[in-house]
């Protein structure tokens, strides 16, 4: 990967300013169409330009771009009469966003390159993945089981609307909804070249095989995208040479599954178009969900911008505190804060908006600065260790990035929990005990 000049990041931003204005002065003289269709080539635009310039289509600041950007142009064309025009304040947060992730990337970026290290053949380091594998496979199996009978069903066969919502037991749940990072796990045990017994086999194929199947049972699609998405990332990572039509193969296998479980979530056609209310009523439901479940955390944003009265000053933020801590239910007035919303059914955020919740324009940026430099940070990790879990970390911050649209995503415990996790795994298939005592014998 070559050297950034300054020449090539003033051309980046430089567009992007001059796209966004237009887009924005497009806005305000209801040319919808083309204020969404700028934002939208721009986004396009900038992410093969970045992800070209890094060779790595899984480059952090291009997904961010491409889903930030891409997404908020996707809102701009407003195709749903639930949306409305943007306040002012809405469109100054969009783009601090956006400067601010860049400033918090680029920051320190001149460093020395490194010849990106392959991922390790460490027999040791390969068994402990293994371990990892087995571990999350037993707990979320055991979690999973728990939860059934303690809830009394199991959400793909209720016929309850929302059982998703209602298949947790406080705690637990993290623990079975880990499965998650096994099928990128094995894509590193894999890439390891260990020797893989037949026993060993059975369980792989056992562990991702309920990888797939707790979300499916769950009727959580989420999960079972990012269970995918997340080995995909980790894929293309160790593999450069992965060709785009076996991305586009795996993003295709996936629709038929996320229909069914639509359909068993008991979201009929009629349902959904009467919550989305697309200007053209003919429009495909597989086109309208979709742009809904992008566009609508857009315009919540604004709700919250126009209709918030005061600020929480970080206890929003400090949500993943109180829910992991279990502070959650001793002080319940720290999480009761309303939710604004364009409509109650309509309730993915933006990855933004606690942030301004709690401080309004000055959290929206300070955030975004702080999310570009650890990104930046996991880009470092890739670079320079031999570990392979560092992959895990990148490839969540790549999806966290990717879908920087869908959720408050630093706010949400699960995240944490999961990146502590990952963290844990890290030092156990890193930890060295004979190089830790050289170093001492070194000092």
């Amino acid at each position: 990967m070559r050297r950034r000049r300054r020449d090539d990041i003033i051309m980046e931003y430089g567009t992007y300013m001059l796209m966004f204005l237009a887009s924005y002065i497009a806005s305000l003289a209801r040319l919808y169409y083309v204020s969404g269709i700028l934002l939208i080539l721009e986004a396009v635009y900038l992410y093969v330009h970045l992800a070209r310039e890094a060779e790595n289509l899984t480059e952090l600041r291009a997904l961010f771009t491409l889903s930030w950007v891409g997404g908020q142009g996707l809102a701009c064309l407003r195709l749903s009469r639930v949306q409305g025009d943007w306040s002012y304040v809405t469109w100054l947060c969009f783009f601090l966003v956006y400067i601010g992730f860049g400033i918090g990337y680029e920051w320190g970026r001149q460093y020395r390159d490194e010849e990106k290290r392959a991922v390790s053949r460490n027999a040791v380091q390969a068994g402990r993945l293994y371990l990892c594998i087995e571990g999350l496979f037993a707990a979320s199996v055991l979690c999973f089981a728990f939860e059934a009978v303690k809830v009394g069903f199991i959400p793909l066969f209720s016929d309850k609307p929302h059982a998703y919502s209602y298949f947790h037991v406080s705690g637990v749940h993290y623990f079975t909804v880990s499965c998650i990072l096994i099928p990128a796990i094995t894509v590193l045990y894999l890439k390891s070249g260990a020797g893989r017994g037949i026993g060993k086999k059975a369980v792989l194929v056992l562990a991702n095989l309920t990888a797939i199947a707790i979300p499916i049972l769950c009727v959580s699609r989420f999960q079972l995208l990012f269970a995918a998405g997340f080995a995909v990332i980790t894929y293309i990572m160790v593999n450069k040479s992965v060709r785009l039509r076996t991305i586009a193969a795996v993003v295709l296998a996936l629709i038929p599954v996320y229909v069914i479980l639509t359909v068993f979530r008991h979201h009929d056609i009629a349902y959904l178009n009467g919550i989305f209310e697309m200007k053209y009523e003919k429009m495909p439901i597989f086109i309208t969900q979709p742009y809904m479940y992008v566009a609508n955390n857009f315009e919540n944003f604004n709700c919250m911008v126009e209709q918030l009265t005061k600020h929480t000053w970080g206890v929003r933020m400090l949500f993943p505190v109180f829910a992991l801590t279990g502070l959650k239910f001793i002080f319940p007035q720290l999480t009761g804060f309303e939710l604004y919303l364009t409509k109650p059914e309509l309730t993915t955020l933006t990855m933004f908006y606690d942030a301004y919740y709690d401080f309004g324009i000055a959290g929206v940026f300070v955030l975004a600065l702080l999310v570009g430099v650890a990104a930046k940070q996991c880009v470092r990790l890739v670079k320079r260790s031999s570990n392979p879990v560092s992959y895990l970390l990148y490839g969540q911050m790549a999806i966290y990035l990717g879908l920087a649209f869908f959720t408050t995503w630093f706010s949400n415990p699960t995240t944490w929990f999961w990146l502590i996790l990952t963290g844990m795994m890290y030092w156990f298939v890193g930890y060295d005990k004979n190089r830790k005592r050289d170093d001492e014998v070194e000092e």
